[in-house]
């Protein structure tokens, strides 16, 4: 892995996987099976700063439970999820953004981020990834997902505008 510097002139929208990303991979299960997950509070901060910039920026979750989507709604950022092929949905919505995908950053963890990452000219991965994703990575993030994973890869391209 090569060290990276977020341009971001170069970043033209900015997708993230959930779990394992803005979460810890965790699920909390409830008798009544409800599932829960705990995300970080300054990666949402980092969100609402970066929101600023207009960069266009998207969840894109395999994941079909409802908490992405509330979670998403909360910071104000574009949700797609129950999607188990990533990538076609990834172009659509590049497409509709009228964004090339080189100019496109991707935050993964998993086996299931790999086509998407492969495909962008960005992909980053979280410090805990597999090995897979570390390996396709331009930048591995100092921090494990959910443990401020998200704040890193806001703060790294706001930099870019101070």
């Amino acid at each position: 892995m090569a060290t990276y510097t977020l341009k971001s002139e170069s970043i033209s929208a900015v997708i993230f996987d959930f779990d394992g990303v803005f979460t810890d991979n965790k699920v909390y299960v409830f008798e009544d099976g409800r599932e829960a997950v705990a995300c970080n509070r300054s990666d949402g901060y980092g969100i609402s700063m970066l929101r600023k910039t207009n960069i266009p920026l998207l969840v894109l979750s395999a994941e079909e439970n409802p908490v992405v989507a509330a979670r998403c709604r909360k910071l104000s950022i574009e949700c797609i999820h129950g999607v188990k092929d990533k990538l076609p949905a990834l172009r659509q919505w590049l497409v509709e953004q009228a964004v090339d995908i080189r100019h496109t950053a991707y935050v993964g963890n998993d086996l299931n981020d790999l086509a998407c990452m492969q495909a962008v000219g960005f992909p980053i991965a979280v410090a805990d990834a597999y090995p897979q994703i570390k390996t396709v990575a331009k930048l591995v993030l100092k921090a494990n997902g959910g443990h401020g994973a998200v704040r890193e890869v806001c703060d790294l391209i706001l930099a870019g505008y101070r």
